[in-house]
């Protein structure tokens, strides 16, 4: 049963390490949430370790960019996780072909195509018209406000071709402030729907998880899965992708299922339980924001 707390250092003892999500979490898309920061910064005061887990398209390096712009300093954390960077190993290592066809906003997502040195012998990769395409690499829609629906030609031809697509960020939605935005993962659910294949590496596939071990292992961090815990409003993602782990979950319900929630200060218990019915996920704890 998922127990409801008031904050998290009520049971920060229990954990050496926080795999953390960002939007709906630390910010809302445009600001970072002072409460939230002020955790995260008592938690590594304390000597715990602080991953941040998130199915952003960006490169680590875009992320961290992102969260000065947001308020969020680099000491509320120790490293970055993105779905972006698992993404971009991908594609560079050939899943898609070297000739794809980029869905996204090139001057938001212009640096997933960026090289990265870790990998051996990277593909050359090259953006293309659909019609020369080997494969898709979705980082989000062209348009956010726009029913993915209006992507049914394209994906169906591209289906036809037996392409396959590269979803960098397997959120279907996010709240940017007051605005619900489409995002990646549901023009990837959509091309699944369709027939077509589609290819995850962010939350709640194992891909990224193994990347925030990763990153965790270089903070000279010897800390095992149970002493890990994963934090996020995602139910889909965040939650079901940490009960994937084994590893223990704080959901945080006034992000995107708020209202299905009923959170004001803290979730009523009762739409809680039973949208966590309906969800099939048992998250280990939750409260309304993190603080």
């Amino acid at each position: 049963m998922t127990r409801i707390i008031p904050a998290l250092s009520d049971i920060a003892p229990q954990y050496d390490a926080l795999f953390v999500d960002l939007w709906g979490c630390l910010h809302n898309g445009v600001t970072a949430y002072p409460e939230a920061v002020a955790a995260m910064e008592s938690y590594r005061a304390g000597g715990g370790k602080v991953i941040l887990v998130t199915n952003s398209p960006k490169p680590r390096a875009g992320v961290a960019e992102q969260l000065v712009e947001f308020g969020i300093p680099e000491s509320a954390y120790d490293a970055i996780a993105s779905s972006g960077d698992s993404a971009r190993a991908a594609m560079f290592r050939g899943y898609v072909g070297e000739k794809v066809y980029f869905m996204g906003e090139w001057e938001r997502d212009a640096g997933f195509f960026e090289p990265m040195e870790i990998i051996e012998e990277p593909l050359e990769i090259r953006r293309v018209p659909l019609a020369e395409a080997e494969g898709i690499v979705c980082c989000g829609p062209f348009d956010p406000q726009a029913d993915p629906d209006v992507n049914r030609p394209d994906f169906l031809y591209a289906k036809q071709k037996g392409l396959k697509l590269l979803c960098a960020n397997p959120d279907i939605v996010v709240d940017r402030g007051e605005v619900r935005e489409w995002c990646a993962g549901a023009l990837a659910r959509l091309y699944t729907e369709m027939g077509g294949e589609s290819l995850y590496f962010g939350k709640p596939h194992p891909p990224i998880y193994d990347l925030a071990k990763r990153r965790l292992a270089a903070l000279d961090a010897k800390i095992t899965p149970g002493r890990i815990l994963a934090i996020g409003d995602g139910i889909h993602t965040d939650i079901q992708g940490a009960q994937g782990e084994d590893i223990d979950s704080l959901f945080i319900t006034g992000g995107l299922a708020a209202r299905e929630t009923k959170t004001t200060d803290a979730p009523d218990p009762d739409a809680l339980a039973g949208y966590l019915r309906e969800a099939m996920v048992t998250p280990t704890y939750a409260m309304g924001q993190l603080r």
